[in-house]
């Protein structure tokens, strides 16, 4: 039996296969196609983490594909009593065609992806979060094609969104500056091995200089799932990186504002901001659907 094609992160996609796939996220949204790469087939979605966007998208997604979903948490399955993730994998295996997980450890999806016949696609873990930067590469490009004319600043926590930026980066031609208080940096080894790739990555406590070049400026929420109890500390730390119409005069004319929600008005952006013209984060959210559609017929193609 081939190895099933799993997608845990960016660099799971080859350098010259990216493109293409991003092309036809752009195809797939231009004609809102309804297709039928999963007719008949059962996707598991097993999310340990609760989800608006990525739920929809993907159910929708996997439907306009010919397909259907089968949602799953922790508490409605044996993974709530401790059943081994490889046990849960190969049992799977079995019934459906791919699972998407969102999960908190990385290490979940690897051990699930190990046991599993079918594809696994990571739908969100703490450490990336590759579907939600396809969709941003795909709103960016749909205004800016030349990706080796644009300069992307990250405002905020080195978090999984962030990494997979940085996945990106070391695959597509374009310049990253990311802007973190010290102490929520991302992985330096990841840093270094996309530099090592040829990546423009810049790295800076300072938010102005992040954004003085900046043709799009993306920033997150300062406390996910599972940091509850570091969210006063966060708020004080990151106060100085919020994303206000003050920071955003730092950046050139006609520079546009990127956040993958939920967002935190007051906090990692202000209301002014969010809602104003330079924003494109409602474009982000419908492409996921289209994206998500891309990538799963990439994904199943393989198999």
């Amino acid at each position: 039996m081939a190895m099933p094609q799993h997608f845990l992160h960016l660099e799971d996609i080859p350098t010259e296969e990216l493109p293409g796939l991003l092309d036809r996220g752009a195809s797939i949204k231009s004609h809102r196609l309804v297709l039928d790469s999963l007719a008949g087939s059962g996707l598991v979605l097993l999310f340990e983490k609760a989800s608006t966007r990525t739920r929809v998208s993907f159910e929708v997604a996997t439907r306009e594909l010919g397909g259907y979903t089968l949602f799953m948490t922790p508490a409605e399955s044996q993974l709530g009593r401790s059943e081994p993730l490889r046990d849960t994998a190969r049992v799977l295996s079995r019934y459906c065609r791919g699972m998407v997980v969102r999960t908190f450890s990385q290490a979940n999806l690897r051990e699930l992806a190990s046991y599993a016949e079918i594809p696994v696609i990571n739908a969100l873990s703490d450490s990336f979060h590759p579907c939600q930067v396809l969709s941003d590469l795909l709103t960016i490009r749909e205004r800016t094609p030349d990706l080796s004319r644009v300069t992307v600043a990250w405002i905020g926590d080195g978090n999984n969104v962030a990494q997979s930026w940085i996945n990106a980066a070391a695959k597509l031609p374009f310049t990253l500056f990311l802007a973190c208080p010290d102490g929520f940096e991302p992985d330096r080894d990841l840093v270094n091995r996309a530099l090592g790739a040829g990546a423009e990555i810049k790295l800076t406590r300072d938010p102005r200089q992040a954004v003085s070049a900046a043709d799009y400026v993306n920033t997150d929420v300062w406390a996910s799932m599972g940091q509850e109890g570091e969210k006063e500390e966060r708020l004080e730390r990151f106060a100085p990186f919020s994303l206000t119409p003050e920071l955003l005069a730092h950046a050139p004319a006609g520079a546009r504002v990127m956040h993958c929600l939920p967002a935190h008005r007051g906090q990692e952006i202000t209301e002014e901001v969010l809602e104003s013209p330079a924003s494109i984060v409602w474009d982000q959210a419908e492409n996921r659907l289209h994206m998500q559609k891309a990538l799963m017929e990439w994904v199943f193609s393989k198999c």
